[in-house]
């Protein structure tokens, strides 16, 4: 995630309340999925952000996750999203992105 992100999240985490946030993230791979949801959630890992040593708790899905694609338009979902669902490796993406959320999300 780079930096610029990080202190977007920041700036609104601070506006809304860590309690009324929820990030959608989109990576490709399951190591970048989980590495983004770790900064939103426990801090940037590379100590090198706004985000640096700062626990957030946010919740945090990927966009392939089912919880994330309920919520959409089932044309619309299928139009952006679906050939990535054909192409990439869900599963360990979405194990990876859960897997730092049920250890550092601090909202449920």
């Amino acid at each position: 995630m780079d930096l610029e992100i990080q202190q977007r999240v920041k700036d609104l985490t601070e506006k809304y309340g860590a309690e009324n946030m929820v990030v959608v993230i989109g990576g490709a791979e399951a190591e970048a999925s989980g590495l983004s949801a770790e900064t939103v959630c426990a801090g940037d890992p590379t100590y090198a952000g706004p985000l640096a040593g700062v626990e957030l708790g946010l919740r945090v899905y990927h966009m392939l996750e089912a919880e994330v694609k309920d919520e959409c338009d089932a044309a619309i979902y299928d139009e952006q999203c679906g050939m990535m669902e054909m192409v990439l490796d869900v599963d360990d993406i979405v194990n990876e992105v859960k897997s730092v959320r049920d250890q550092f999300c601090k909202f449920q």
